[in-house]
């Protein structure tokens, strides 16, 4: 019951905001999300054993938050990320075990995090609430499929390494609830778009839903951890609500741009 009322909760508030205020109220949604997200992704870090120099990767992943927002150069910020993680690891005066996988560590949730979030704020800019929405009830038709076909008929596990839960048939129906949810709230709000090619952006962004979920349940093996933290009653931390999202985001931010130039005005 914990988790179904957290689960409402969550849910009424995603929709108050990304309906009920301007661009501006998504991007301060996004952002406390994001900050959020990089408090565990470091505990998860420093529970895997891995010496990263603290506050880098908070810092750079909030300035290319920032920086997708406002529409600067990301490339020329994810080079100057890079040197500025090298550069910290040297001025450490020390050599960390493990260096590459310290230096990787502490520049990966630059992209992950820091670009995954900045998309959401950006397709509300750029294609309105409800094509937000539209990718938010893929991913909960999706999971939710997932789920109780799994529990109905799931008998081959999906990855048993990752998430001994999964199963290739509960994949399966999440892959075909997620093309049916976004065909059919795709014809109201992301009108010229062919229903097919609905179709299959909705089997795509399952597809990159479950590699998502899987990443994120990989990271909390490797530090030895149930959930990204105890945030959410019933749910765990942040990142456990938006593992899938932070893949089908990016996804779903450049499929729109190919397939609905014309956007919202049209």
């Amino acid at each position: 019951m914990t988790r179904v009322l957290s689960g409402l909760v969550l849910l009424a508030l995603v929709v108050g905001v990304f309906w009920g205020l301007p661009p501006w109220g998504t991007q301060i949604f996004a952002f406390v999300a994001l900050v959020l997200s990089l408090r565990e992704y470091d505990n998860l870090v420093r529970r895997g054993g891995l010496d990263v120099v603290p506050g880098v990767s908070f810092v750079l992943s909030v300035l290319m938050y920032g920086v997708l927002i406002f529409h600067l150069p990301a490339t020329h910020f994810l080079l100057v990320s890079a040197v500025v993680t090298g550069g910290a690891l040297v001025l450490r005066g020390r050599v960390p075990e493990q260096a590459v996988a310290v230096a990787a560590s502490m520049l990966f949730p630059v992209a992950y995090l820091g670009m995954g979030i900045a998309t959401v704020p950006l397709v509300r800019e750029a294609y309105g609430a409800p094509a937000l929405l539209t990718l938010f009830l893929t991913q909960i038709g999706s999971d939710t499929a997932q789920y109780y076909t799994g529990r109905t008929f799931g008998r081959a596990p999906l990855a048993l390494a990752l998430s001994p839960k999964k199963t290739r048939e509960g994949a399966i129906g999440g892959l075909v609830a997620g093309a049916a949810v976004l065909a059919g709230f795709g014809q109201l709000w992301l009108p010229g778009i062919p229903t097919w090619r609905l179709a299959v952006l909705g089997v795509g962004v399952a597809i990159v839903g479950i590699a998502g979920d899987l990443f994120e349940s990989m990271l909390k093996r490797s530090a030895d951890v149930k959930d990204s933290s105890d945030l959410i009653p019933g749910h765990g931390g942040m990142l456990d609500r938006i593992d899938a999202l932070l893949f089908t985001m990016p996804l779903y931010y450049v499929a729109l741009q190919w397939l609905w130039r014309t956007g919202p005005g049209a």
